[in-house]
């Protein structure tokens, strides 16, 4: 169930054959995803079979085992720390706590990294974050404190921080998990509208079916280790594959139920 692209003539990233494990677990095995550009694909299954260690690979956060993982045409797997910043700023990750700092308001948050890569002074840095937050319809909040504020209105600043730098990709690790059906929809608003209006590649980690079968391009659904489906929404929706249908159902029992990570 792979869908076509004859109008990409590479992908944007490319996971192959990855191997991942964690003492005696292995988590992945002979991984292997595409991605393309402009695309929001999500990644799927039970909780522990991977799909939070895949993305963080990207980046560096891990290191896989064995394997290769291509981004733009580059193998970057092998690089070092120093050669892998570059990829980190054309590569953003929202991660699942959002990750601000409660002593700063939302505006500092969020200019932090524009002070950090970009060198602003902190007038400038500040002027940039409160565009930022406007454009993730936080711009009324700016000189709030993250612990003032909801866990979606927080997951909307964190968001704001990362396209600070205006990534190609954002990787978004359970975005809408712990969030309540209005602020988890506001997330898929604004996930679907980086790529419509952006251009931005996303890459949404997920076990929430309402936004997956809402806002997904492709869906890849992963198992024992690998990708078992990937195709668009209806194209797993439609899936003939009992595991694929016993997720979609939610389904707590049988052949499914795998402990790991």
């Amino acid at each position: 169930m792979t869908r076509e692209h004859p109008d990409a003539p590479r992908p944007l990233i490319s996971f192959k054959a990855i191997g991942k494990t964690f003492g005696t677990k292995q988590v992945l095995k002979d991984m292997t995803l595409d991605v393309y550009a402009g695309e929001v694909l999500f990644i799927i299954g039970t909780s522990g079979v991977g799909k939070s260690v895949t993305i963080k690979h990207l980046i560096g956060l891990l290191g896989i085992d064995h394997g290769e993982i291509w981004f733009d045409g580059k193998r970057i797997d092998p690089l070092p720390e120093r050669e892998l910043a570059p990829v980190r700023k054309r590569i953003g990750m929202v991660f699942q706590n959002s990750t601000l700092f409660d002593s700063m308001t939302l505006a500092e948050n969020v200019a932090l990294p524009l002070r950090k890569h970009k060198g602003m002074r902190q007038k400038q840095a500040l002027a940039e974050a409160r565009a930022r937050l406007q454009q993730v319809y936080m711009a009324d909040y700016a000189d709030r404190y993250p612990a003032e504020l909801s866990d979606g209105m927080r997951k909307r600043a964190a968001i704001a921080r990362t396209l600070t730098l205006e990534p190609e990709v954002v990787l978004f690790d359970e975005p809408t998990t712990g969030l309540d059906p209005v602020n988890a929809r506001r997330i898929d608003r604004l996930i679907r509208e980086l790529s419509g209006t952006h251009g931005v590649t996303s890459v949404v980690v997920s076990h929430d079916l309402v936004s997956i079968f809402t806002i997904a391009d492709r869906i890849a659904f992963i198992y024992q280790g690998g990708v078992r489906a990937v195709g668009t929404r209806a194209e797993i929706q439609g899936s003939p594959d009992p595991v694929v249908q016993q997720f979609i159902a939610g389904k707590a029992s049988g052949p499914m139920e795998t402990p790991g990570f």
